[in-house]
């Protein structure tokens, strides 16, 4: 099968009048029941004998055919990882012959001198013919494991390995990318955050600092800045858009900064709007606290859909991923051993943005109160064909990115160097 190419923001354009009613009214209570369980999974956990297993359950029984996961961090830490550990196991629940095992917190602070491999060898020894890698750090370990076990689908998260086109192609029959095109979800999460700041102040709480994470803060500025001058009709100049990285994907004591100090100091700071690119909620969770002492302080959710339910009251809403459509897609190749490898890259479904269909999607939140409407306004600008990541646009260091009227290519978006300009806070 010839690797799918991610599809340019204007390729996903939808401009029938029904799509567009719905852009219109799937903003109302999207959040609403959107909560996924998080009791405790049903499915068995293992790892090498060198790191215990997080969590521990009995034995699946038997099944001819097993998904091994590797999870980064927590598997119910209401962020990224908890969105892959619920995504495939919705997908699983409706394949009763296929076992289940993973092994989260796989990171340098929680399970040290463990490589990833590692915990992918044990979970091939275990049965497992389909292992997934959710973090981008795990690059090298997908790729080792795919070379070492040809006859194992190796799914990779995040990675490029398997893009034809990308910089990094390392070409493997059995290794595959996946990715929810999250930009576009952040966009409007950036939007929420203009429509609910008071002070013009927004404070994003990021991770490490690679291409990922450039281009997913961009996006959310982008947004943000296009919402502040056409919705708020407010000078680009008075919006301040800040970012702090606190080091890595989740805190570590002693390595990363804190994240809820770094938040504490966005609101200290008069930011009322906080934001995250974070796995954990510390973002959330602080303007819970600050907003219960009386400050006017929301925030803006990422990669779980229940975000919101951290704090109703104040939550503007959560840009999330939906990582079922893409698990069922790759497991059901492989069970059929038609899986090669191939790069995906895959955007919203506008005709149901929070529909079971879209693999990333925004949920608005409570807090949004009356700014639901041109939240709504924008999401069809975007339905129609509406590209931010166009220019004129230039970098921080005034070096030009795109030309006026010059439209990014999914690679200059994908390999972003630099934060653009309007953005405070280092590149690097």
């Amino acid at each position: 099968m010839t690797p799918r190419s991610p599809k340019s923001p204007a390729s996903l354009a939808v401009r029938s009048p029904a799509v567009l009613t719905i852009a219109l009214s799937l903003l109302a209570g999207a959040c609403q029941g959107s909560s996924t369980s998080t009791s405790p999974p049903s499915e068995k956990t293992a790892g090498p004998s060198a790191a215990a297993p997080a969590s521990a359950a009995p034995a699946a029984p038997a099944a001819a055919y097993k998904v091994g996961m590797v999870l980064v961090g927590p598997y119910n830490d209401k962020g990224w990882n908890q969105a892959h550990h619920d995504g495939i196991r919705s997908v699983l629940a409706k394949m009763p012959d296929v076992g289940f095992e993973y092994v989260d917190k796989v990171n340098p602070a929680d399970r040290p001198n463990v490589k990833g491999s590692q915990v992918a060898d044990d979970l091939i020894s275990r049965g497992a013919r389909f292992v997934v890698y959710n973090s981008d750090d795990y690059k090298d370990d997908a790729l080792e494991t795919a070379r070492k076990h040809p006859e194992v689908t190796v799914i990779h998260i995040s990675g490029d390995y398997a893009w034809k086109e990308g910089k990094n192609h390392k070409p493997q029959p059995n290794l595959g990318n996946l990715m929810g095109r999250i930009e576009t979800a952040q966009h409007v999460a950036g939007c929420a955050a203009a429509l609910g700041t008071e002070t013009g102040k927004i404070g994003y709480v990021g991770p490490l600092v690679n291409d990922e994470t450039r281009r997913l803060v961009t996006a959310a500025y982008l947004g943000a800045r296009y919402c502040w001058e056409k919705y708020q009709k407010k000078k680009p100049g008075d919006l301040t858009f800040k970012v702090t990285w606190i080091g890595f994907w989740f805190n570590i004591p002693g390595v990363t900064l804190d994240p809820t100090k770094v938040s504490d100091d966005f609101i200290g700071g008069g930011f009322d709007v906080l934001m995250t690119g974070l796995d954990t909620p510390e973002a959330a969770l602080q303007a819970k606290k600050a907003s219960g002492a009386g400050k006017k302080v929301k925030y803006v959710h990422y990669d779980h859909r229940a975000g919101c339910d951290l704090a109703p009251e104040v939550c503007l809403g959560v840009a999330y991923y939906n990582w079922a459509p893409l698990y069922r897609d790759a497991i059901e190749k492989a069970r059929a051993g038609k899986y090669a490898s191939e790069f995906v890259w895959q955007g919203p479904d506008f005709r149901d943005l929070n529909g079971e269909s879209s693999v990333v999607g925004f949920g608005p939140g409570a807090a949004l109160g009356e700014a639901q409407a041109p939240l709504g306004a924008f999401v069809i600008e975007l339905a129609n064909g509406l590209d931010l990541f166009k220019g004129p646009l230039k970098f921080q260091d005034g070096t030009e990115f795109l030309k006026d009227g010059e439209a990014a290519t999914p690679q200059q978006i994908w390999y972003l160097p630099q934060l653009v300009r309007g953005i405070t806070g280092p590149s690097k």
